[in-house]
């Protein structure tokens, strides 16, 4: 309880305990640089370059001194992602047709997870409870105003957009990855196994599958094009929220 109540304090005054707590830190090292710190490594190595060590190692101090700021890695994740949220651009609803507050919601979070995709591997199920997180789902709840939800439907309703979003973000990240690994797209990696596989591929046995795989990579590029996974799968969310939605929705 008490590491559980000091997760709390940090990401709410993450500088403000008493004196009596701060012995053994650094002058001019805060909760603010570590969490950066944090976040930098993340998106420039992955999620699992990020250790309680190695950030301390990138601010030139020794690992218990990192503990005097945050009480190990999972508080370190929790103020890391609850900055993320802090920070999102987040554009008004006013006036704006249902489809289009919900899309606008689904593109800020898709655009946080492009610019640190680790993000999108946190479980969403045990959040950060800080300022972040609180004004993040405030704002997202609000582009559900005059749809004729009721509160449990409406906090429902966003788990499943930001479900899809969060899942599209991690098909994304890892084509993204296997291309790196590669050293080549995925359109470089179909051109050259396409002439082989053609030799062993029975196109009369499986002829819609040749029909539509033959439609789909000449239309995408490759056999997973991330930009059209998501526009197809936002609008098809989007149809199924307007039959929870219907004409209370329709302004």
């Amino acid at each position: 309880m008490a590491e559980v109540r000091r997760t709390i304090d940090l990401l709410w005054f993450p500088d403000g305990e008493p004196e009596g707590k701060r012995r053994g830190r650094r002058p001019g090292l805060t909760v603010a640089r570590v969490v950066e710190t944090g976040i930098a490594l993340a998106d420039a190595e992955g999620l699992e370059a990020v250790s309680m060590r190695r950030v301390a190692q990138e601010l030139g101090v020794v690992p218990m001194t990192l503990y005097t700021y945050v009480p190990d890695k999972s508080a370190l994740l929790d103020l890391m992602l609850d900055r993320l949220y802090l920070e999102m651009p987040r554009a008004g609803h006013p006036d704006r047709p249902w489809r289009e507050r919900l899309a606008a919601v689904a593109g800020e979070n898709r655009r946080l997870y492009t610019a640190h995709p680790w993000a999108a591997t946190l479980p969403a199920s045990r959040p950060p409870l800080g300022p972040g997180l609180m004004a993040k789902y405030e704002h997202e709840l609000r582009a559900f105003d005059d749809c004729g939800l009721d509160d449990v439907t409406r906090d429902a309703a966003l788990t499943f957009l930001i479900g899809f979003v969060q899942a599209a973000a991690r098909s994304e990240a890892d084509v993204r990855a296997a291309e790196a690994r590669a050293g080549s797209t995925d359109f470089e990696w179909w051109q050259e196994r396409g002439p082989v596989f053609e030799l062993v591929f029975d196109q009369h046995r499986y002829p819609t599958a040749t029909r539509v795989g033959a439609a789909a990579g000449s239309a995408m590029g490759a056999a997973y094009e991330p930009g059209h996974a998501y526009e197809f799968g936002l609008a098809r969310v989007l149809d199924g929220l307007a039959a929870l939605i219907g004409t209370a929705g329709s302004r």
